[in-house]
């Protein structure tokens, strides 16, 4: 094994603090590599055609200087050779990131941790060198790009809990006559959870602004989860929806301005674009058309931070649901949102989610970990799967690079449909929900 240091660039950027929206990038070409230890070669997928190449022991340093807070991004891939090259960055002798290099794509790593003023060390450190008779494991790095800081839109935020909710009212009932039962259910019922709207209200205007009034009483931020798409679910648990295009139109009018410009987060129709494939090609354009006039309907309001759906890992190649949430329009919007409903693990989720971020024009995107605590269930079974947990607390994220937050969507103990011996479609399951909570870990 050997170690493999490049540092971040041969000169100082000096990025004026009237240019904070800008990027400023080094190319692979301006790295400063000594001799013998690695060389930039032509890689046409790389920036400028072409890309750092390191195979042995190098040392490099650099002094990147910023005016406005910034954050670095290196595009990297790796050479794979029983197991990926692992790269570490630190910024002033910090480290700001650690990552197994699994892709052999150009792939884009970075910290969400802005760049004060003035001066900074960055280095990036290739950590676990190997070779075999017939592979050689490499790290490649493409380019260093100092961006700015993207707004945290839920910074701060105290998410909303529901007083009301049904897990609330159950361990209300059970207090006296099973007191451990409600304590499972409290670990339910005290944690932010989304607010749901879809047909079933009739007049879904005053019914988000209820929810968005009585949050704001508290200090409170609220999740809201618009779910009303035309020809919604395909038909199957959860099908219904809006009549039609022009109908959903009006309805996510009405469902905006009961938030009116107070904040509020919005995720914005589960499974609409991971199940296009449902629909004919008539279908899916009708389908994209609404979604980016939805789209367009909360990127005129400021204080909402909207995520569109993205399904999750193990649904549409990223490559895919980037196509997809571009078409609809996400690229308005602060991002989009993984794991709605499901159960797939955190570390595969961040993984595929920097994944259609990079090929989504850097979007933010959102984890529902309500039910991931010990990931899918075997054989991927979604619905009602026995033996799952909760998952990560519900919290707003800083470290973790794109990443806004955790979030409870799926209120836990409601049922995904009539399988497994669950009753409909988001009835609360008493039995399913102590379930959820008595295998939680920490």
């Amino acid at each position: 094994m050997t170690l493999r240091l490049l540092a971040a660039a041969a000169a100082a950027l000096l990025l004026p603090a009237a240019a904070h929206a800008a990027t400023a990038t080094t190319e692979a070409e301006s790295l400063a590599i000594p001799a013998g230890t690695g060389a930039v070669v032509d890689d046409a997928a790389a920036g400028g055609g072409r890309a750092a190449l390191l195979w042995s022991t190098t040392t490099a340093t650099a002094t990147v200087t910023t005016r406005a807070a910034r954050r670095l991004v290196v595009r990297a891939r790796g050479d794979q050779c029983d197991g990926a090259p692992r790269m570490r960055v630190t910024v002033d002798g910090r480290t700001a990131l650690d990552v197994a290099m699994t892709s052999s794509t150009w792939t884009e790593h970075g910290t969400d941790r802005a760049l004060a003023d003035g001066p900074h060390a960055v280095a990036v450190t290739f950590v676990n060198d190997a070779r075999a008779a017939t592979c050689d494991r490499n790290l490649r790095v493409d380019r260093l790009t100092l961006s700015s800081t993207a707004a945290q839109p839920l910074a701060g935020a105290r998410l909303a809990v529901d007083p009301a909710s049904a897990a609330a009212r159950q361990a209300a009932a059970w207090r006296t006559t099973r007191p451990a039962d409600a304590a499972l259910l409290d670990r339910i019922a005290t944690r932010p959870q989304a607010f749901w709207f879809g047909g079933w209200q009739a007049d879904v205007r005053a019914a988000v602004d209820g929810v968005v009034t009585d949050a704001a009483a508290r200090g409170e931020v609220p999740v809201l989860v618009a779910y009303n798409i035309p020809q919604r679910d395909c038909g199957l648990y959860s099908a219904g929806g809006s009549a039609s295009a022009g109908a959903y139109g009006t309805w996510i009018r009405a469902f905006a301005a009961g938030i009116g410009g107070r904040r509020a987060v919005v995720v914005l129709e589960p499974d609409a674009l991971a199940g296009l494939d449902c629909l004919d090609a008539a279908g899916r354009d009708r389908r994209l058309a609404v979604l980016r006039d939805a789209a367009a309907v909360f990127a005129a309001m400021p204080a909402t931070a909207a995520y569109l759906d993205g399904g999750h890992d193990a649904w549409q190649p990223a490559a895919t649901m980037a196509a997809r949430l571009v078409s609809a329009g996400v690229g308005d919007l602060q991002g989009f949102a993984l794991d709605v409903s499901n159960f797939r693990a955190d570390a595969g989720l961040v993984a595929y989610g920097q994944a259609v971020a990079a090929a989504a024009g850097g979007k933010h995107f959102v984890l529902d970990t309500s039910r991931n605590g010990l990931g899918p269930a075997p054989g991927g079974a979604w619905c009602n799967p026995p033996g799952r947990a909760l998952g990560a607390a519900p919290r707003v994220e800083w470290g973790t690079f794109r990443l806004d937050a955790r979030l409870w969507v799926k209120r836990p103990g409601e049922s995904d449909g009539t399988c497994n011996g669950g009753p409909a479609a988001g009835t609360f399951w008493p039995d399913y929900a102590l379930g959820l909570a008595s295998r939680t870990v920490g």
